[in-house]
């Protein structure tokens, strides 16, 4: 080849060469010149200069996910004037932007979840099936990576956007009846209404007859299966409601019940006031018929057990004196006046609101006083233990020698010859205790032992015990916050637990 070729090919290299420099800087400024040139910060808002200027903005400021947001309205811009190769480019503008960001991993697959749907989208409407399933693959494992159930939600839509699109409607449907199932499942109706209607929406917008016609039919099926889901919640929330109802009518009724023993008690009880007792039981009488057909009868009734509760201190107070005058070593007389002073104890208790006071005892010394006065009082050969540590206890002195005194007496009173009564003391934790008084006598029938704390369950003969100790007793561990039961576990006898709580 002589020199004149050769300089000839040189100038036309030389000439493409200068030619395809200048097409890559004007393709690669084709972006930057729509923010960097004057008057782009003027741009009408919602133009793709205004969204390309945000997410320079943001991305330059390291607000990633808003750099995302408007770099995916960028891209929406493109492809909307079919400008798909501007589009995928300034798709993986974002996607540089959020590989380089100081996101977390789990926050930059959800971001990356969204520019590879809009990959999708552009796929779908440029009908690339391959691309699109491509890209329907790739959020998949997005998806299941981010771990988010929303991001799996929308994943199960847009499969079935992609499935419909390109005629695959048995798996459409599959899909769609998966993300159906899921949301009607946790009774978001709702939102399952709203993806159908986006669904069709969606199907008029790409003009996809076949896509609306599915979905609509879909819907239309789904609709009347949801009515009937709503009939079936709203009549299973009637009927709850009205066993609710029925439930507190039958409370309300046994309290009453309770209460008209306690008035037939007191009618008994003073027959000095007989006028005064008649009168206030037919008002009684006449507020629990009238309360029956009230809708305030739980505010009534709170009010009325405390009036009760005042009336019985009053009767009881005014009994006293009348009491004291009488021969208190006959027995009846005696249980009279027991079960007066059980009642206004009992009264005093359960009318006070106040808090009570508290000091620090030593358990070991408390327990042993104890044991001590019932010591003539227990059968021959009756085992007498204490389990309590050398320790101060912050309680209150009055209610728990009343609580322990009863519960050893009764032990003391059923423990028959040989056998044994002990009381222990356990610190459960830092600001819980517990008193526990057991025997090895006959034992209470575990039929019978809820009822021993409640008082007033029968009319019996007040020479025999008017049954008011045990109640009394579990008022007073209430009133420390605390509560006395029968231990359960206990098969040997009976173990009494007065648990106390600081």
């Amino acid at each position: 080849m002589n020199k004149k070729g050769l300089f000839f090919l040189l100038s036309m290299f030389f000439f493409c060469f200068v030619v395809s420099a200048q097409e890559v800087q004007k393709s690669d400024q084709q972006t930057r010149t729509e923010t960097e040139k004057p008057g782009v910060t003027a741009a009408a808002p919602g133009s793709r200069s205004a969204f390309i200027h945000a997410f320079n903005n943001c991305a330059n400021k390291g607000q990633t996910k808003e750099a995302v947001e408007n770099g995916v309205k960028v891209t929406q811009l493109y492809y909307k004037d079919n400008l798909y190769k501007e589009a995928f480019e300034f798709l993986r503008r974002v996607e540089q932007t959020i590989n380089s960001s100081q996101e977390s991993a789990t926050t930059k697959t959800a971001l990356l979840y969204t520019t590879t749907k809009e990959r999708l989208q552009m796929y779908i409407k440029i009908r690339k099936s391959d691309k699109a399933k491509e890209q329907m693959n790739n959020m998949e494992v997005l998806a299941n990576r981010a771990g988010d159930e929303k991001i799996k939600n929308d994943l199960l839509y847009n499969k079935a956007l992609y499935f419909y699109s390109f005629g695959h409607n048995d798996e459409g449907n599959a899909v769609f009846r998966e993300m159906a199932a899921k949301l009607t499942a946790d009774r978001e109706y709702d939102k399952v209404d709203e993806v159908y209607q986006t669904l069709i929406a969606n199907g008029r917008r790409s003009n996809n007859a076949t896509f609306v016609a599915q979905s609509y039919s879909n819907y239309i099926v789904w609709k009347d299966s949801v009515n009937e889901l709503k009939r079936a919640d709203e009549i299973g929330a009637l009927k709850k409601q009205i066993a609710d109802n029925e439930a507190s009518i039958e409370e309300k009724d046994s309290s009453l019940t309770a209460r008209s023993v306690i008035i037939t008690g007191l009618t008994i009880l003073a027959v000095a006031l007989a006028a005064v007792l008649v009168f206030g039981a037919i008002v009684l009488m006449r507020y629990m018929v009238l309360t029956r057909k009230q809708k305030k009868a739980i505010q009534l009734a709170k009010e009325n057990d405390a009036l009760k509760a005042k009336f019985i201190s009053n009767i009881s107070a005014q009994l006293d004196p009348t009491l004291q005058k009488l021969d208190s070593s006959k027995p009846e007389v005696k249980a009279l006046m027991d079960f007066s002073s059980h009642i206004q104890t009992l009264s005093e208790l359960q009318n006070s609101d106040e808090d009570v006071d508290v000091e620090d005892v030593q358990i070991q010394s408390l327990c042993e006083s104890l044991i001590d006065e019932i010591r003539d009082k227990v059968k021959n050969g009756v085992n007498l233990k204490i389990n309590a540590p050398k320790m101060t206890a912050t309680i209150n002195r009055e209610y728990v020698t009343h609580i322990l005194r009863h519960l050893l007496y009764n032990a003391a009173l059923y423990t028959p010859e040989g056998g044994t009564i002990t009381i222990d003391f356990k610190k459960r934790s830092a600001h819980s205790q517990q008193f526990l008084v057991s025997d090895t006598g006959c034992g209470i029938p575990e039929e019978k032992r809820d009822d021993v704390f409640k008082p007033f369950l029968e009319i019996r003969d007040l020479t025999t015990g008017d049954g008011l100790g045990l109640p009394i007793c579990k008022q007073m561990a209430q009133k420390m916050k605390g509560d006395l039961e029968i231990d359960p576990e206990f098969t040997k006898g009976t173990r009494f637990i007065l648990s106390l709580h600081a």
